[in-house]
């Protein structure tokens, strides 16, 4: 079962819309559908909720630390509540996966995210739940810090916006720990819709040669 989700992002309206706060829109939606709201927690450095779920406390969290810091909110609810490791659901942004994709996995590496990298830190594992929601990657590694910081296009934020719905359809899978069956429905994804094709421009009408006839509209006669 998981007992704790937590969404990683930063705080602050001006980082709300940003791809490296996917977690935080997720675990947003999740309270809604949990009926239960974020407040500020200061003794665990987040804004935290706790759910009902078959008679089972849930926690949600979205750490007020800034990225780099995730793991101290996380680690913090994590030992007091008695959570351990595998019962943890961290939701984050993943470059390596195009918008509109999601994975679950359990455990691995960091692979250079510093949300996660403070998270393996504190908790003293690797071993917890990841849901990867795809942001996509700007082909350039140098211009990462940029990329993950800015509003995505409308149409990667549509992608992204399909994945967590996705997603949190199988939230009630995810809590009651059936991975199975929460992999089946966050992996499964429509092909994109393809693009309409552009239409072809006109073709110019030949001009007539020189001291030709033609008839313009109008001047055909019977």
């Amino acid at each position: 079962m998981i007992r704790l989700i937590a969404g990683l992002g930063n705080p602050g309206p001006e980082y709300a819309d940003t791809r490296h706060n996917a977690g935080f829109w997720f675990v947003d939606e999740a309270a809604r559908l949990l009926k239960t709201s974020l407040q500020m927690e200061r003794g665990h450095f987040g804004l935290v909720a706790r759910a009902n779920v078959a008679g089972q406390s849930v926690w949600l969290v979205e750490p007020q630390t800034y990225m780099n810091l995730s793991g101290k909110s996380v680690a913090s609810l994590a030992r007091f509540f008695k959570i351990a490791p595998e019962e943890v659901l961290v939701v984050h942004d993943e470059l390596d996966l195009p918008p509109g994709e999601a994975k679950l996995k359990k455990g691995g590496g960091h692979a250079g995210h510093n949300g996660l990298r403070d998270i393996h830190a504190q908790l003293g594992s690797a071993d917890y739940w990841r849901l990867r929601i795809g942001i996509g990657h700007p082909g350039n590694r140098n211009e990462v810090a940029n990329w993950v910081l800015k509003k995505p296009s409308l149409d990667d934020r549509i992608a992204i916006v399909q994945a967590l719905d996705r997603s949190l359809k199988a939230l009630p899978q995810l809590i009651a720990g059936n991975m199975d069956k929460a992999t089946a429905l966050i992996h499964t994804s429509k092909p994109p819709r393809p693009k309409p094709p552009k239409p072809v421009p006109a073709a110019t009408p030949a001009q007539p040669a020189e001291g030709g006839n033609t008839a313009g509209p109008g001047d055909a006669s019977d």
